[in-house]
């Protein structure tokens, strides 16, 4: 347990620490909301706070452990990235067009955590309808990088990450469309687990590509990681896409042994424009398992380099669908006029940020009629190839790791006007999306700047133990995930 403060607890700690009676949830809520008071002015992480239902909550579960009652995650503060529906409370995604809008029911994972006794702290920021790079797109504010408030946090559960990052929250969940967690917890020195897509529900999360959305968890360490997710995994009826699989106790394969497993490390993710300070880490990360007896071999995913174009096809096609919805008839922003089609239109231009109009004509372009077979049918075609390439590296090692980002934490408006700059930002994360695999980052450095690099260890479908397993192996024999911003 660190010196800092109650709220630099990890959830572990803080649940061997109330099972002890040394503290209460009700004094670590409230140390955790007086952390959020003294930082989050300048970190902006929470769009909305609910501190009066989190004390609440928190002395509810400390009336149940009286009572014998116990669990992981019992009163434990948490935070949600605003794209998930939470029963009573505002959720915005991010965006003026559901500004106000209070869901009458809860997401699943939202369910579960309450359901596990977990305090809710607030919503975090994200960028529209999780579609950026750098929370720069959300419609309220720029959430900043703690490390280095003039840089992005990542994105998009920017929010979240930055939360964790700066210990106003015991840990978060977010979402992962196309490296939406992973990314910024490499940015912000935190661990950001991707599950295998369908591990976890996507009940009540508001859709943006419904083939490649995952909820996913931000952590300060991989025990918390484990922890969180088996939580939240699981079958569940009301998600078509959810999968019946057992959920395992994850934390059980964190033996901090890796010996004999096989580790592969793609050519395709050492390339031209990877920052040298983040392949000089990512490859001392790969030595130091190696001396911890992994077996390291070189694979290829030779179809890397149509990751980016097919998922800025595919993505914004779904994101096109799924946005329709959005038209000021039935919830969220209504502009009125003379006409169903002024209302439409003026609802839209005006509720839609500037990067979500993008991706909605990307979109629409795609799969219009004439452009379907060119665009979006031949994208799907190299997904497939895309994912033949993690099953056959799969069959060759047990993980692959390699970098997260291909940078460090970027000047908030360096790249707003460069989309593509912009998108490139998650050329190593969208293909674990497009494959459906599950990945997770966590610390394994600093550039220059003091700015956190992010090692990404993926793993095949519902893989998540031994991604864990290497992750907490990693993380044992260094102190990366030890280290904390100075705000």
């Amino acid at each position: 347990m660190s010196d800092l403060g109650l709220h630099t607890v990890t959830i572990h700690e803080a649940r061997t620490r109330l099972a002890s009676g040394e503290i209460t949830s009700v004094a670590l809520t409230e140390a955790v909301l007086g952390r959020i008071s003294e930082m989050d002015e300048r970190v902006k992480a929470y769009l909305m706070l609910t501190p009066d239902r989190a004390l609440a909550q928190a002395r509810a579960a400390d009336e149940a452990r009286a009572a014998g009652r116990d669990g992981d995650l019992l009163g434990i503060p948490l935070a949600i990235k605003d794209v998930l529906c939470t029963e009573g409370i505002a959720t915005t995604a991010g965006s003026r067009i559901l500004e106000g809008f209070r869901p009458p029911y809860d997401a699943t994972v939202v369910r579960r955590l309450k359901e596990a006794g977990a305090v809710i702290l607030g919503k975090t920021n994200t960028d529209e309808f999780a579609m950026g790079s750098s929370t720069e797109n959300s419609a309220y504010f720029t959430t900043r990088n703690p490390w280095d408030l003039s840089r992005v946090p990542g994105g998009s559960s920017g929010g979240s990450a930055a939360a964790v990052a700066s210990d106003e929250c015991v840990a978060a969940l977010g979402t992962d469309t196309g490296g939406s967690v992973r990314q910024p917890a490499a940015l912000c020195g935190v661990v950001g687990l991707k599950p295998t897509y369908g591990r976890v529900s996507r009940y009540g999360l508001i859709a943006f590509a419904s083939s490649l959305d995952q909820v996913g968890v931000l952590t300060k360490d991989t025990r918390d990681a484990a922890m969180l997710l088996k939580a939240i995994a699981g079958r569940d009826p009301r998600d078509s896409t959810s999968v019946d699989h057992p959920v395992p106790d994850y934390a059980e394969a964190l033996t901090g042994e890796v010996r004999g497993m096989r580790v592969g490390v793609p050519g395709e993710y050492f390339i031209e424009g990877l920052q040298t300070q983040v392949e000089d880490a990512v490859r001392a990360a790969v030595d130091a398992l190696a001396a911890l007896g992994a077996e390291v071999r070189e694979v290829s995913l030779p179809h890397t380099e149509y990751a980016l174009p097919v998922y800025y096809l595919i993505a914004p096609a779904e994101a096109s669908a799924n946005l329709a919805r959005y038209d000021g008839v039935r919830y969220g922003l209504r502009e009125d006029s003379e006409s169903l089609h002024g209302m439409y239109r003026t609802t839209r231009g005006q509720g839609f940020g500037p990067e979500v109009k993008r991706r909605i004509m990307l979109g629409t372009y795609a799969l219009s009629a004439g452009y379907y077979d060119a665009y979006y049918l031949r994208a799907q075609k190299a997904r497939t190839l895309i994912k033949a390439d993690f099953d056959a590296a799969f069959d060759e090692v047990d993980v692959i790791l390699g970098p997260t980002s291909p940078t460090t934490a970027f000047p908030i408006g360096e790249r707003v006007e460069d989309p593509l700059q912009m998108y490139l930002s998650d050329v190593f994360t969208l293909s674990m999306n497009l494959a459906g695999v599950c990945g997770v980052s966590l610390p394994c450095g600093f550039d220059g700047q003091g700015l956190p690099i992010g090692l990404q260890v993926t793993g095949p479908a519902f893989g998540e133990e031994q991604v864990l397993r290497v992750a907490h192996a990693y993380e044992q024999a260094t102190d990366w995930c030890a280290r904390r911003p100075e705000l």
